[in-house]
């Protein structure tokens, strides 16, 4: 099965009119489906961008929320408006958690979904929200939660939730990718990997029985990643032998600098612009 891959929003651009924006949007195109990971933040930079781009957003047949963060979320208003149709819109529960970022010695600032779940539903949105899973063609799934099996991937321990007044640590439960499979291999798309990129591919093979992931495209947060992390997730990547691997937004300049250092040809800068096809 062919896959066409063209970002829409990511904090760096390519080509001329295409605006880079703190955040990530992804869409996805194939036989079986047409399929946004995400929609970029609230300067609206994605729905600019699919215009510049020549893509037509009323084809999207399904949008997947990465998890509940304003900088994944932000533009999804715009893009209901640019769809113009009822939309399924596939998400785990916790992406309504009451987000913030909560740094020592600063006041804390909310990063949640930036708008109420009623008045995206008005617009047309149907939420299928869950856990586990989602297939959503013969070829497109869901990793719904990700599992954590390594011991050096840590979540961030800025994020928090607010649950009845109190501060509780954020382990980003609603923190998903999309797979997808080609005669080439698994291709794993994230938002952000705030679970850990290899425990996000490790849950891949693990959900589709098959070990060979060909591409990986999108953020890795890394950017506050330490050198030993670092060194680790690099070793683990080695050994699935991707053949692409195309980092955006939160993986980090240095960590990124490193990546294109340890894997050469394989690795590519993935802007708002960008598009391949895994044929």
């Amino acid at each position: 099965m062919k896959a066409k891959i063209t970002t829409l929003a990511e904090n760096t651009a390519s080509g001329g009119g295409v605006l880079g924006e703190w955040g990530l949007s992804i869409l996805v195109e194939t036989g079986e489906a047409t399929v946004l990971l995400d929609t970029g933040g609230p300067e609206l930079s994605a729905a600019h961008n699919a215009h510049r781009l020549g893509k037509d957003l009323s084809a999207v047949e399904k949008i997947v929320l990465s998890h509940g963060h304003f900088d994944h979320t932000g533009g999804l208003v715009e893009m209901l408006n640019r769809i113009k149709k009822p939309v399924e819109i596939i998400a785990h529960p916790q992406i309504w958690a009451q987000k913030y970022a909560k740094v020592p010695n600063r006041s804390e600032r909310y990063i949640g979904v930036p708008f109420p779940r009623q008045m995206i539903e008005s617009m047309g949105a149907i939420f299928s929200l869950t856990a586990d899973p989602v297939k959503i063609s013969d070829n497109i799934m869901t990793t719904g939660e990700i599992e954590i099996q390594t011991d050096y991937e840590e979540i961030d321990d800025f994020l928090f939730e607010k649950r009845d007044e109190k501060w509780v640590p954020d382990t980003v439960p609603d923190d998903l990718s999309l797979i997808i499979r080609t005669d080439s291999g698994l291709a794993v798309i994230t938002g952000c990997a705030h679970r850990g990129i290899i425990n996000t591919l490790r849950h891949a093979q693990k959900l589709t029985g098959i070990d060979h992931i060909h591409t990986v495209i999108g953020g890795i947060h890394l950017f506050r990643a330490s050198e030993e992390r670092l060194a680790l997730t690099v070793a683990d990547l080695h050994e699935f032998g991707i053949q692409r691997l195309g980092v955006s937004h939160c993986t980090g300049q240095l960590a990124a600098a490193q990546l294109a250092q340890e894997f050469g040809d394989t690795f590519f800068f993935n802007n708002a612009g960008t598009s391949l096809v895994i044929d």
